[in-house]
């Protein structure tokens, strides 16, 4: 009630509407978004939709769904494919699963640490991941999905990432303009591996896990062999369910590689089996 007075009198409530965007990024709201876009529904037939899913097929959800290994969390957050400034309201969503306590190692930062440090630790770790995963977490996720602190902490360590950490980047969706675009990282990570760089050079260049990696060039070189087939930018945007200004970008990286004798080896290599390679590098062994 006191909400909706507020809101009648044109006052801004920043703390009910980072509960608003929390709220929005759940698997209900990402279920009503998907049948109004798809099928025109209105909100309210939509969620008469929801509710006879959950009645239907509900009791047998438990039964079937994967259980989650200990130490890890499954979040929904938003894509990663979504412009900034975007309501998150009206987002795509995706769902993301984080190692958010890795075991030993955890327990000992704590107690070495403490728990402020050990947040400062772990944030990078747990953007990249859920980055790797196509999604974007932002402040409130970090504070009371994960953390469970305020935003306002959320937000000192993300200062003091700033100042302490200037090289590393923090893909959380508020920082996205800070670090550039991310498809700027993708681009970043083909451009290295296009000059002969391995995977756990690029990690380390990129603060990137070796699974985000993999994610980036293994969709980079599918949208090779389809635009070898001769499909359309918007086609192959489809057909890998993402945005069609990436898919031109790589398009872009993909005409460089002709005037780049050393790139287009290079994209030739990415573009050969993994067996192959290893089949090759057994025989040279075995002959040396």
């Amino acid at each position: 009630m006191l909400l909706r007075e507020v809101r009648q009198l044109g006052i801004r409530n920043k703390k009910a509407e980072e509960f608003q965007r929390l709220e929005a990024k759940t698997l209900d709201s990402q279920f009503r978004n998907e049948v109004m876009e798809g099928l025109g529904c209105s909100r309210f037939e939509a969620e008469a939709i929801l509710g006879v899913v959950k009645e239907t097929y509900g009791p047998y959800m438990g039964q079937t769904a994967k259980k989650v290994q200990p130490g890890y969390l499954s979040l929904v957050c938003v894509d990663s494919n979504e412009p900034a400034g975007k309501p998150v309201a009206e987002c795509q969503m995706c769902s993301v699963l984080l190692h958010v306590h890795r075991g030993a190692a955890d327990d000992r930062l704590l107690r070495e640490c403490g728990p402020t440090q050990f947040r400062r630790e772990r944030i990078v770790d747990l953007c990249q991941e859920a980055l790797s995963q196509s999604g974007l977490l932002t402040r409130e996720d970090l504070a009371y999905r994960v953390f469970f602190v305020t935003p306002r902490t959320i937000s000192r360590d993300l200062a003091w990432l700033r100042e302490n950490k200037p090289d590393t980047p923090v893909p959380i969706r508020s920082n996205v303009h800070d670090i550039g675009p991310v498809l700027t990282h993708r681009e970043q990570i083909i451009e290295h591996a296009l000059t002969g760089k391995t995977t756990s050079e690029i990690c380390q260049i990129m603060n990137h896990s070796k699974e985000a990696v993999a994610n980036y060039l293994g969709t980079f070189t599918r949208c090779v062999f389809l635009h070898r087939q001769g499909m359309h930018p918007s086609q192959i945007a489809y057909l890998l369910g993402h945005g069609r200004s990436l898919i031109e970008s790589y398009l872009q990286i993909i005409d460089s590689c002709k005037l780049d004798k050393n790139k287009s080896f290079h994209l030739e290599e990415l573009l050969r089996p993994t067996t192959a390679k290893e089949d090759e590098k057994k025989a040279v062994t075995e002959v040396a």
